[in-house]
């Protein structure tokens, strides 16, 4: 993942509800997923370390997905039976540095992705982080380019006061 997605997923979580924590973590997963793909596909990385940096980060999301589920709704044994599976497939592509499990990950999380962005546009929760920074953004007069600038929040910034 680029230094500049790492930023994009940062300041989205600051300013995400609930259901949209479960949509960038399905977003980074398929993220890490395609960092893997790239990886196996790179003559450089014979020893694998991007790619076992790559599968490390995905299972990461995987395993927060699953710490996350609350059992005392309906969906969520089927969705920890589906999570297992893509730990499963994971491993499995880790230990044979095979493609093609990378792909039926994929083909598990995007449906979930795409059903989780249409219920995350209903969700009219706030935001989870509390006392966050305030981030402005817009285009400039310069050519395309886009300037954030941090608003002030205080001393405090970040911690319950």
């Amino acid at each position: 993942m680029k230094k500049e997605e790492k930023q994009q997923f940062t300041l989205r979580i600051t300013q995400a509800n609930p259901t949209e924590l479960v949509v960038i973590l399905y977003e980074m997963l398929l993220c890490y997923l395609e960092d893997a793909g790239e990886a196996l596909g790179q003559e450089g990385d014979s020893e694998g370390g991007h790619f076992r940096e790559a599968v490390r980060n995905a299972r990461g999301c995987l395993n927060e997905l699953l710490n996350s589920l609350d059992y005392k709704y309906e969906p969520a044994p089927t969705l920890h039976r589906l999570y297992m599976f893509c730990i499963r497939r994971l491993a499995r592509g880790e230990q044979r540095r095979d493609n093609a499990a990378l792909d039926e990950i994929r083909r598990v999380i995007v449906p979930l992705h795409d059903a989780y962005q249409k219920i995350a546009d209903q969700n009219s929760a706030g935001p989870v982080m509390n006392n966050s920074q305030t981030v402005i953004a817009g285009l400039t007069y310069g050519r395309n380019t886009l300037t954030e600038n941090l608003a002030d929040q205080g001393l405090n910034r970040g911690i319950l006061a």
